[in-house]
């Protein structure tokens, strides 16, 4: 029988719990990062010596080349700064995080449907659980590379949106540029954990889509047809 058979039975197993957890940690993963918005801020002192404060704000995917400091007010320091705009691109770590993100949490909402309303054709056949195992073997190399990329990008981010800003040209070889830290990078550094943590669910729940395939359980012998009875010894 090929219809829907609703069986929430999975869930409460570790095959269907998991993946649960994966779909949640998905979720998580692709919003800290893809929703972030933030500001970094400079001191510029004025050649009437007084401060100015200056902001950048930068968001999801960090092109930060295109995120420009506020002209500052005063005449005095519109000859002392010009137009000026952060440094790096990270959007291709970035993005690829959170695409891949929002990938595996469409494909954990297919693969509960699958357990919880086709669990007999998933495991009346032995082709699906063998292409679960190797999705989720590729899902969990993937998590490593798009999150150890996605972490080195961060990184590279705290660097261009830190102290390096008093390296502007506008700053360079002057005492005028004093950094102020503002930003709030939080939700990125939990995105990373949440990054590592999935491929932790990932490369755990392997072992469990690899119980139902037939390499870890091969199919039943076929019966003896009752047309051709054993041989009886004779005494």
């Amino acid at each position: 029988m090929s219809g829907l058979q609703i069986n929430l039975g999975p869930v409460k197993e570790p095959l269907g719990f998991i993946k649960v957890l994966e779909w949640i940690f998905a979720i998580f993963a692709f919003a800290t990062c893809g929703g972030y918005s933030g500001k970094t801020s400079l001191n510029l002192t004025c050649d009437n010596v007084t401060n100015v404060s200056l902001q950048a704000s930068f968001a999801y995917p960090f092109r930060l080349h295109h995120s420009a400091f506020d002209n500052p007010s005063k005449e005095q320091c519109m000859k002392l700064w010009n137009t000026t705009y952060l440094v790096g691109d990270f959007s291709s770590p970035a993005q690829f995080f959170v695409t891949f993100a929002v990938f595996v949490f469409l494909y954990c909402m297919a693969a509960l449907v699958l357990y919880v309303g086709y669990l007999h054709l998933y495991r009346g056949t032995g082709k699906l659980p063998m292409i679960d195992f190797v999705i989720t073997v590729v899902v969990s190399f993937l998590w490593l590379v798009s999150t150890s990329a996605w972490a080195k990008a961060l990184t590279d981010i705290k660097t261009s949106t830190g102290e390096s800003l008093t390296k502007l040209p506008p700053c360079v070889n002057t005492s005028r540029c004093q950094f102020t830290d503002i930003r709030s990078l939080g939700s990125l550094n939990v995105s990373v954990v949440i990054g590592f943590l999935n491929l932790i669910l990932w490369a755990g729940n392997a072992w469990f889509v690899y119980k139902e395939t037939n390499l870890h359980k091969p199919p039943a012998a076929a019966p003896p047809t009752p047309g051709n009875p054993p041989p009886h010894s004779g005494m």
